[in-house]
This record gives C-alpha cells, sequence and structure tokens, in this order.
C-alpha cells in the first residue's frame, strides 16, 4: 500500500482561531445541527444527530442529509489550509442503512495536497457502533495556489 499523505489526525497542524471561527460559523452547518469535533489543516470530524425531518418517504434517513455532513467535513478539511478551495469532483457510495435518530460522525483525511488540487477521504460513520454508512471520495481545487 502507499500511503499518498496524512493519514492520522495528529499529522494535521492546528489551524489559527479566527479561521476556525469562521470555518465553525457555516450557516449550512448551523441549519443541519452539525457539531465540529476537531478540526486542523487537512483533517475534519463532526458529528449530526438525525432529527425527524431529516427523514425521506421511505422512513429513512435522506442521502442528501448524509452527504451534506461528508461535504461539511471536506469543506472545513480542505479550507483549514486559509484561502480558498472548492470542489471539483465528489463521489459517495451508500454502504449501509442508518436507523432514524442515529448520530453519524464524518471523518475528512487529505490524502494529498498538490500546487492546486487536494484530494481527500470522508467515513461517515454510526456513532455507536462505527458501521460504515458512506465512503465519499473528494478532488478540491485552490482558487489560490500556494
Amino acid at each position: 500500500m502507499i500511503a499518498l499523505g496524512p493519514v492520522s489526525p495528529s499529522d494535521h497542524a492546528a489551524i489559527p482561531a479566527e479561521l476556525r471561527r469562521r470555518i465553525e460559523d457555516d450557516p449550512w452547518a448551523r441549519a443541519l445541527g452539525i457539531r465540529f469535533l476537531d478540526l486542523r489543516r487537512g483533517y475534519c470530524r463532526v458529528s449530526l444527530a438525525l432529527q425527524p425531518h431529516m427523514l425521506n418517504f421511505q422512513g429513512h434517513p435522506h442521502g442528501g442529509v448524509i452527504f451534506s455532513l461528508a461535504d461539511v467535513a471536506f469543506g472545513a478539511a480542505c479550507n483549514a489550509h486559509g484561502g480558498a478551495a472548492v470542489a471539483l469532483s465528489v463521489t459517495i457510495s451508500f454502504l449501509a442503512a442508518v436507523r432514524p435518530g442515529a448520530t453519524l460522525v464524518a471523518e475528512g483525511r487529505e490524502r494529498r495536497q498538490g500546487r492546486r488540487a487536494g484530494f481527500y477521504d470522508i467515513a461517515v460513520t454510526t456513532e455507536d457502533d462505527g458501521t460504515l454508512v458512506a465512503s465519499v471520495h473528494c478532488v478540491a481545487h485552490r482558487v489560490d495556489a500556494r
């Protein structure tokens, strides 16, 4: 197996307090009730307690809510470097059903950061037993080259 960059939260540097505040004050994350558990350069861990209004017509958590949780982790991880990064590509695979009322955790990790492109993996799991609910692969584009 080839290591493509930092894989442990301890491999990621802390970010300035003002940048942390701006990222954690994201209106969409607040509207959904997403909590930031850990945030560093290239790394983010967030959680979401699923609410009744987040269910689809079949009574299961809506895929868009799961995607949004992963996207918040991705956006925070890639923008925690400072400057601006935007999504170029996001691919999600839904792997397990989730019971209504569960709490989900999304952990985003930078795999490689080039001059402009960054590659990220996000794992969405259940908080109680760690079941992998979704696997997400993302590519970010740095608007401001470092």
